[in-house]
Parts: structure tokens; C-alpha cells; sequence
């Protein structure tokens, strides 16, 4: 009886090409047939011996949680190796900011809209203001991508396509895409 319970190998062993035991610590985070594509980031980013011995020492309770986020780093790491998972951190970050901005514009032109007997020449037709606004945030929200999904299953080339800093500020490259990006994979993950 193999270690996934299925009479094949669960992907990481069948990655590492050794028989998959019972009692293997990979195989209830690693199905057969994806899981080898996810454990091949690990294995090169961290080696198949520290995660085993990670997970091993980790209440089987947090083992899931461990093994989507190692292989989410993994992946962010072979995708940018300078910043890895942080890049998308502070992708996120930026994103929060710009949205927080958005926000207290729009409330700023609410809360003139509603001073009685204004005479502000925007709140006669605050409607189409406001509806010009979201507008123009979905549309600035869909151009930029809110890190959809990271699909394992697409090979990433290494490039300078990062975001970089200026002023504590970071400035995105318009030519990155991040919507290959995020937490969770339903592509066979566990």
C-alpha cells in the first residue's frame, strides 16, 4: 500500500522517484497528479529533506497550511528570486494604498454633495460623478490585477519586469502581469 493510499505514488515521491511508503509526510498535501509540479519548486527552492523534517515537526493540525504557503514562496521565489513572495506583499501593499486614496476622494465629493443648500456646481449631477468614478476605478482595478491565481502549471521566466522603489514608494512596470499570482491553488494542491 503506497503512502497516498491510491496505488501510485503521491507527487512528491514520484518527483523524487522513490516509492511512496505508508505514513509518507508528502502525501496528503501532494496529489499524484499535479503534485509533482508543485513539489518540483520545493524540492529545488528548499530542498525535499528540510520540508520533510518541517512537516514533520509541525502539528498535523498546521501540516496543510505549511505545505500551501512553502509551496507558494517556492513559487514566488523561482518567479523573483531577488524578492520572492515579498514582491507580491508589497504589490498588495501599494494597491491598498491607492484604493485608500480612491476611497477618501470619493468620500470627500459624498460629503459635499450633502452640505445643505451647497452651491457646489458638482452635486447637481453627482450621480454620473460618482458613477464615472467607479467606473474609472474598475477600470484601473482590472488593469493592474488583483493577484488572481498562481497556476502551478505555468512555467515562469526570470526577467526585470519587478517593481521597484523610488522615494519608499513603489512604482509598478505597467508590463507586469500579476494576475498568474495569489495565496490558494485548486490545480490538484492538496
Amino acid at each position: 500500500m503506497t503512502g497516498s493510499g491510491s496505488g501510485s505514488p503521491c507527487g512528491a515521491c514520484k518527483f523524487l522517484r522513490r516509492k511512496c511508503l505508508r505514513g509518507c509526510v508528502f502525501a496528503p498535501y501532494f496529489c499524484y497528479e499535479q503534485g509533482a509540479t508543485h513539489f518540483a519548486a520545493i524540492h529545488k527552492v528548499f530542498g525535499a529533506s528540510n520540508v520533510s523534517k518541517l512537516l514533520a515537526h509541525l502539528p498535523v493540525s498546521d501540516r496543510c497550511e505549511a505545505a500551501i504557503t512553502i509551496a507558494y514562496e517556492a513559487q514566488a521565489r523561482l518567479q523573483d528570486p531577488t524578492y520572492g513572495c515579498v514582491s507580491h506583499i508589497f504589490a498588495l501593499q501599494q494597491q491598498v494604498v491607492n484604493l485608500q486614496a480612491q476611497l477618501a476622494s470619493l468620500k470627500e465629493q459624498a460629503a459635499q454633495c450633502n452640505i445643505p443648500n451647497s452651491s457646489n456646481k458638482f452635486c447637481g449631477d453627482s450621480h454620473s460623478f460618482l458613477q464615472q468614478d467607479v467606473q474609472n476605478w474598475s477600470q484601473s482595478f482590472q488593469i493592474q490585477g488583483m493577484m488572481s491565481q498562481f497556476d502551478p502549471n505555468l512555467s515562469y521566466s526570470i526577467n526585470g519586469d519587478m517593481p521597484y522603489f523610488e522615494n519608499e514608494n513603489m512604482n509598478l512596470n505597467p508590463e507586469v502581469k500579476y494576475e498568474n499570482s495569489a495565496f490558494i491553488w485548486e490545480h490538484g494542491f492538496i
